[in-house]
């Protein structure tokens, strides 16, 4: 069976497109094969849609830009944003630390003034505290108060550079730095933490009261030190005056002559108190050691501390005329050879022989007083010599109108004979403001 007769016996033979170009003469035919027509369909409508999204992108592309741009234009003002929050962060960092370098040094120059002041104040009131003990007014463990607060002056004023360290490191402490970093938005609006001015202002607010406690007590040391010194001169002033001794005036210091001065007067600089309060102290302490040498300078002590008295001073029977006779001074039991010493020191003005005295030694005070010490059995002095109250000027004995050994005591006061017993009392009451 032919190919004819299959397709006329199974069914009816399909046509093909066929596609006829005539020019001309020529003519050409070309089949249309199914798969050519689906490959132009598939190109016609890939065309379409290339066409389409060109027209779109044509369409949209001025859209898409600008937002585009939008979009980097707020991404850079957003790190502008950052950058100028950071710019201002370490201009108040660097602003702050040269406030705080600042801050400090100007402290630091205060506190190098308090300082010196108060290591003048040391030396003044050091010298006055010593005259002041050797007046017996204070204990010897007081001292003048030392220096409470010494700044480092070497490399005071340290370079910017490496300020904050060295700042840092003379206020023992730590800060932590501030949180820098792009992400934090904030940063410009984050409140600072506690900075080295902060804690320069809390150590030397602290080192101030410190320096005005030592100062207060200073200053109420030397107030009680000069009412001390006022009550025990005018104390020892009416004991000398009871005896009509006048108190010799103050010496004048250095520089106190008027004869030869001058000058345009100029208001006067505003004192220190503290100063003042020295000044006070030095006069009264001046006060003082002057009366306390004049009282010192006096027979104010027992020539026989612990002897029995034989004889006080006044009327009684003589042992030698049996009448009634003055007795001038007081007799002392000593044993045969014992030291005797004087009262106080002096000028010896008769040393040997003196009539009823036998071996007597008689020692001038000044102020018009004199004493003297009868019966000796031997001499140690001359006359002229200097005698301190520890010095011996003879030994006890029973030489001249005598009945036996012992020490007579006699105090004269512009040559004439007072009881000795006003003078010991006097004594007790001066023992606290004389040696």
């Amino acid at each position: 069976m032919t190919h004819a007769q299959h397709q006329r016996v199974f069914g009816k033979r399909s046509q093909e497109h066929i596609l006829i170009l005539a020019s001309g003469d020529k003519v050409r035919h070309m089949t249309v094969k199914p798969w050519m027509a689906a490959l132009a369909f598939c190109f016609v409508g890939v065309f379409a849609i290339g066409y389409l999204l060109a027209t779109s992108y044509l369409v949209l592309r001025d859209d898409l830009i600008g937002a585009t741009m939008a979009r980097q234009a707020r991404m850079q003002h957003d790190y502008e944003d950052r950058i100028a929050a950071l710019r201002a962060q370490v201009d108040r960092v660097t602003s702050r630390q040269l406030l705080d370098q600042q801050v400090v040094e100007d402290k630091v120059d205060k506190l190098m003034e308090q300082q010196m002041a108060l290591t003048s104040r040391h030396g003044k009131l050091g010298s006055l505290l010593d005259r002041a003990e050797n007046s017996g007014l204070t204990d010897k463990d007081v001292q003048a108060p030392v220096q409470s607060f010494v700044p480092d002056t070497k490399d005071k004023r340290a370079s910017l550079s490496g300020g904050a360290a060295a700042i840092n490191k003379m206020l023992s402490g730590g800060s932590e730095p501030a949180d820098a970093t792009p992400d934090n938005t904030t940063l410009a609006y984050v409140p600072a933490p506690e900075t080295v001015g902060d804690r320069a202002d809390r150590l030397f607010s602290k080192v101030t009261l410190s320096l005005k406690g030592v100062e207060e007590d200073q200053r109420s040391r030397v107030d009680q030190l000069t009412a001390d010194a006022g009550d025990a001169a005018d104390a020892i002033s009416s004991v000398l005056n009871r005896f009509s001794i006048s108190v010799p005036q103050q010496t004048a210091k250095a520089g106190d002559d008027d004869s030869a001065i001058g000058g345009p007067y100029v208001e006067p600089e505003s004192e220190d108190d503290f100063d003042n309060s020295l000044v006070q102290l030095d006069t009264a302490l001046t006060r003082l050691e002057t009366v306390r040498n004049t009282a010192e300078s006096l027979p104010f002590r027992n020539p026989g501390i612990g002897k029995d008295i034989t004889s006080p001073f006044g009327n009684r029977r003589d042992p030698f005329l049996g009448r009634l006779a003055l007795h001038s001074g007081i007799d002392f039991r000593f044993a045969p050879g014992e030291k005797v010493r004087p009262t106080a020191a002096g000028k010896v003005i008769t040393a040997g022989w003196t009539g009823g005295y036998g071996n007597m030694v008689e020692v001038d005070h000044g102020n018009g007083i004199s004493t003297r010490y009868g019966h000796m059995s031997q001499i140690l002095v001359k006359v002229g010599d200097t005698v301190d109250r520890g010095d011996v000027i003879g030994l006890a004995g029973s030489t001249g109108r005598s009945t036996g050994t012992h020490l007579h005591y006699e105090v004269r006061q512009n040559g004439r004979a007072v009881d000795p017993m006003y003078f010991m009392n006097a004594g007790l009451k001066l023992a606290t403001y004389i040696k």
